[in-house]
């Protein structure tokens, strides 16, 4: 395709090619284009119990079920994070390889953060549900509802500080995940919004949640939860693992 480019009186008009896309930009999209739809996949076969839970049974009688699948299904998420992690130092594009080495290398880390929410979850509903109705509940509800909203922003950071500082121990993982998460809430909010979405999409729409969205959406929620532990990582920062966090 050519373009015609004015000039002056009694010159020719010049023409200019329009130039196309290069290989390297091309390798680029179909590069990310295999990210997404690989990472999709297989965060559907490391989840698929709970997925298929959550699509065939109804969760107020299914729940018991619901969360050992949920604990079972942590490990697929951390595995999604490390594919995320690993393209953004290499750009490559290895994900089968990638995700199941790293579901195998933070299985029994991913489990027990999975199994800490689950617990510290079930014990806050069970306490809503023994106090509804009363007025100790009334008082009670909206500070459990935080609990909850840390715990759980809690877990997600630890997920994503595991696969970036592998070498730091768990309860200096979740000590730090919990004081940044709570620091910079707005964050926080910003990945429960992302989530949200997701869950959203996947109630109205199942398949094209599972087959296409979640890996953006996830994307987007891995490199925000990044961004709230940037003064832990290898970077470089005040804060420490080792120790209590401090000023940044």
């Amino acid at each position: 395709m050519v373009t015609m480019v004015g000039t002056e009186r009694g010159q020719r008009p010049e023409r200019r090619r329009l130039r196309m896309p290069s290989a390297q930009t091309w390798e680029t999209v179909i590069g990310i284009g295999y990210l997404v739809l690989g990472t999709n996949a297989m965060l559907l076969v490391g989840a698929l119990p709970l997925v298929v839970l959550l699509v065939s049974t109804d969760p107020v009688t299914s729940w018991p079920a619901l969360l050992g699948a949920g604990v079972l299904a942590t490990p697929a998420l951390t595995a999604g994070f490390a594919v995320f992690t690993h393209y953004s130092r290499t750009h490559g594009t290895e994900v089968i390889r990638t995700f199941w080495r790293s579901w195998a290398a933070h299985l029994r880390r991913s489990l027990a953060v999975g199994l800490l929410w689950t617990t510290t979850a079930v014990i806050l509903v069970v306490d809503v549900l023994a106090l509804w109705g009363a007025t100790l509940g009334a008082v009670l509800t909206p500070v459990f509802v935080v609990l909850f909203l840390l715990a759980t922003a809690t877990a997600l950071l630890a997920l994503v500080a595991s696969v970036e500082r592998p070498d730091a121990r768990l309860r200096d993982v979740l000590r730090a995940s919990l004081y940044l998460g709570l620091r910079r809430w707005y964050l926080t909010a910003v990945s429960f919004l992302v989530l949200g979405l997701l869950a959203g999409l996947f109630v109205i729409h199942p398949a094209l949640a599972v087959g296409l969205a979640a890996t953006p959406l996830l994307y987007a929620v891995w490199g925000n939860s990044r961004y709230t532990l940037k003064p832990v990582l290898p970077q470089g920062s005040a804060i420490r693992f080792s120790g209590l966090p401090g000023r940044n």
